[in-house]
């Protein structure tokens, strides 16, 4: 048996898989997010253990057999996390959070050194870590004077785990201090934020071995010894494997919360400009970008609590039939946009509203301002060099049917919906730890589900759609012209 866990920002899931890669079982427990200042996101890192212990002891509970069979772990967890530990390995302060945004000042700062986009291949952005130590520095010089590590989430679990310091590529490519094409820490980035390499975990790929399970819990959860923790991913690399999504070509559109249009690649591509962001992959040599427009189903939800009607009713009210875009244009930046603008101050719109635009019209307006936000980050990716033929739709918008038609059609690409399962960060990191264990191919583990069906564009509405898509671009420049 193989165990996944995958430490979010709402919870911790643990997952159990066989060597045939079969899901076992799953149990998960809660986390809170502590908001002590408007801006500020933390967690205290003894509630990821406390959750940890939480969601095992859940497969204890009703898969004692087989937890006792688990032979390899794999990490997956929420990116950019600054875990600062002393050199007695205790946690100096709260957990500063991904989406935390009090280092803004530092990470322009940060940015406006060319050597952080020159290496990293990225934007520096207020989530990233290194901006989070700047502002400590500046702001609680007392706790940084006492930084002896600087650990990502996941990786404060494995120190619980295995006593390893260690991390792997793809959560620390989002730290604004990897070397991201050559896969290892720049002391020139280290030392612009008055840190060394001494304060960073060992690095391995996610594929590696990186550490054993402590006695003391192999013993406690029934485990027999020598269980070997895979380095893991950041969550989304996990999320990839769980897809396989792991080879040049490759790509998912998950329409969560947030969206994400991920692009595995074989070789290095970055683009800062465009805001997308380049990756390592949890698999070795192997790299991705992803483009983040950060309200996707967040946007319906606030049309629904808007008007008063579920998400569900605003969709099935537009029925399965595609239609051509009104003359109504939304654009989703509800709390400001990442890819392609990395604009934290604009925020969305109507545009286009007459005495005829129906709640419909306006749903079908949001729905295709997402479609529109995410052919933004096809855009941004061709322009690194990625060409797609083809992506799967996951999360919970690709429920439905005329949002998947809206999205086929803007990208003109097809959309395939997998089979039923669990796919997910935590399927991901038990697959590394397979892997990690049995030094299995990770490319012949890491498969794609199979395909449920497939939704192809509405060729006679490409033109539409393009011209909608046209009106939607020059939208952005206008309103920030008016609004700041």
């Amino acid at each position: 048996m193989y165990l996944g866990l995958d430490l979010g920002t709402s919870g911790v899931k643990a997952m159990l898989i066989d060597e045939d890669q079969k899901i076992i079982g799953s149990a998960s427990a809660a986390l809170d997010v502590s908001r002590p200042h408007p801006g500020w996101s933390e967690q205290d890192p003894a509630d990821w253990i406390r959750a940890a212990e939480e969601a095992i002891n859940g497969l204890k509970e009703t898969h004692a057999q087989a937890l006792a069979a688990v032979r390899g772990i794999g990490l997956s967890g929420q990116m950019h996390g600054a875990t600062l530990l002393d050199e007695k390995d205790a946690v100096l302060r709260p957990c500063i959070l991904w989406n935390d945004t009090r280092s803004f000042r530092e990470a322009a700062a940060l940015d406006s050194d060319p050597q952080f986009r020159a290496l990293t291949g990225n934007i520096v952005f207020p989530g990233f870590t290194a901006p989070k130590l700047a502002w400590v520095r500046e702001n609680e010089p007392e706790v940084f004077a006492k930084v002896h590590w600087v650990l990502l989430p996941k990786d404060y679990l494995r120190l619980w785990l295995t006593g390893e310091h260690m991390s792997e590529m793809s959560d620390s490519a989002g730290t604004s201090w990897l070397d991201t094409g050559k896969r290892k820490w720049s002391e020139n980035l280290l030392a612009a934020t008055h840190l060394d390499e001494r304060q960073m975990p060992t690095l391995v790929e996610g594929t590696d071995g990186a550490g054993t399970l402590r006695p003391e819990l192999a013993a406690r959860w029934g485990m027999g010894s020598g269980v070997v923790v895979a380095g893991g991913a950041g969550d989304n690399a996990a999320s990839a494997c769980g897809m396989g999504t792991v080879a040049e070509g490759q790509a998912f559109v998950s329409l969560g919360t947030s969206g994400v249009l991920f692009a595995a690649n074989a070789s290095y591509l970055p683009n800062p400009e465009s805001a997308v962001h380049a990756f390592c992959h949890a698999l070795p040599n192997t790299w991705h970008q992803m483009g983040v427009i950060l309200s996707a189903t967040d946007a319906l939800n606030w049309h629904s609590g808007i008007t008063g009607r579920s998400a569900a009713d605003l969709t099935n009210e537009l029925g399965d039939s595609l239609k051509a875009p009104d003359s109504v244009t939304f654009l989703p930046y509800l709390s400001g946009e990442r890819t392609p603008h990395n604009d934290a101050a604009i925020r969305g719109v109507f545009a286009g509203l007459g005495h005829e635009s129906s709640r419909a019209v306006l749903t079908q307006a949001v729905l295709e301002g997402v479609s529109f936000a995410i052919r933004d980050s096809l855009e941004a990716l061709r322009a690194a060099g990625t060409r797609l033929t083809r992506v799967t739709a996951i999360g919970g918008g690709s429920r439905s049917r005329y949002w998947l038609k809206s999205i086929a059609t803007a990208l003109n690409l097809p959309v395939d919906l997998p089979a039923d399962g669990d796919f997910g960060a935590a399927f991901g990191a038990a697959r590394l730890g397979l892997i990690a264990t049995t030094g299995a191919d990770p490319v012949a583990v890491c498969t794609a589900p199979e395909t449920a069906e497939t939704i192809v564009p509405e060729a006679s509405l490409v033109p539409a759609y393009e011209d909608a898509y046209r009106r939607y671009r020059r939208l952005y420049p206008a309103i920030k012209e008016a609004t700041m």
